[in-house]
């Protein structure tokens, strides 16, 4: 698995591609925001681990031109510690955040899970059967990992299409944040509930795009549902 890893300081970025080469990952380094993007151009990548505030094409600039083309996993790795900047991140296309300092061991299981989900296979952990699951004018197909809203195909991270598989297999349950974090990331709870606040809203934002009914209900205090009204 190919990983570029974009970070302008030069021990933070030897440190982390030391971190995943002994994992047996391929790491590609990258220095600015200008490098990184000639590599995305010349090159094809499993994930990306992305510094925020680089020489160049910032961070958040660069998120925002991956996904105009790209569902490429992306993992923030940020001195930032606002819980401002942890949301509009994760909002315009992260798929997760991580603050500095950081731990080998926490980014090598953030990066492990990411890469899980992101992969296309059906797996057990992720499928349950072969059908496709209907509910209203939302169409999702586990086995090849598409999603249409009134014949309309959206485009979702892997994240945001594994915790709507989630919510579609039990419509009926309540899931809390810290479900939802443990089963979908699979890689231990760090607190970050609030991840799962963003991606809902983003799921909710690409469905609304060609349906205005709700599809996903927040239970106050609890969690989300699907919202069968």
């Amino acid at each position: 698995m190919k990983i570029l890893v974009i970070e302008d300081d030069a021990d933070i970025n030897r440190i982390l591609c030391r971190y995943l080469a002994k994992e047996q990952y391929q790491p590609i380094p990258a220095f600015s925001g200008t490098e990184a993007r000639l590599q995305l151009k010349l090159d094809s990548f499993d994930l990306i681990l992305l510094d925020l505030m680089l020489p160049g094409v910032n961070g958040e600039d660069l998120i925002k031109e991956v996904r105009d083309y790209s569902l490429i996993p992306i993992i923030v790795i940020s001195a930032k510690t606002s819980l401002e900047d942890k949301v509009h991140t994760l909002k315009i296309g992260a798929d997760d955040y991580i603050t500095k300092p950081f731990e080998r061991d926490e980014v090598l299981a953030r990066v492990g899970a990411l890469l899980r989900r992101s992969r296309q296979s059906s797996t057990p952990d992720t499928l349950v059967g072969e059908h496709n699951y209907t509910f209203k004018q939302l169409v999702l197909s586990p086995s090849s990992r598409e999603v249409t809203v009134n014949g309309k195909a959206i485009a979702l991270t892997a994240y945001e299409f594994d915790i709507l598989l989630m919510l579609l297999q039990y419509p009926d349950k309540v899931f809390t944040k810290e479900q939802l974090y443990q089963d979908i990331w699979k890689s231990g709870y760090y607190g970050e509930d609030n991840t799962i606040n963003v991606h809902i809203s983003n799921i909710r934002k690409k469905i609304k795009e060609f349906d205005e009914a709700s599809y996903i209900k927040t239970i106050w205090g609890i969690g989300f549902k699907m919202d069968l009204v």
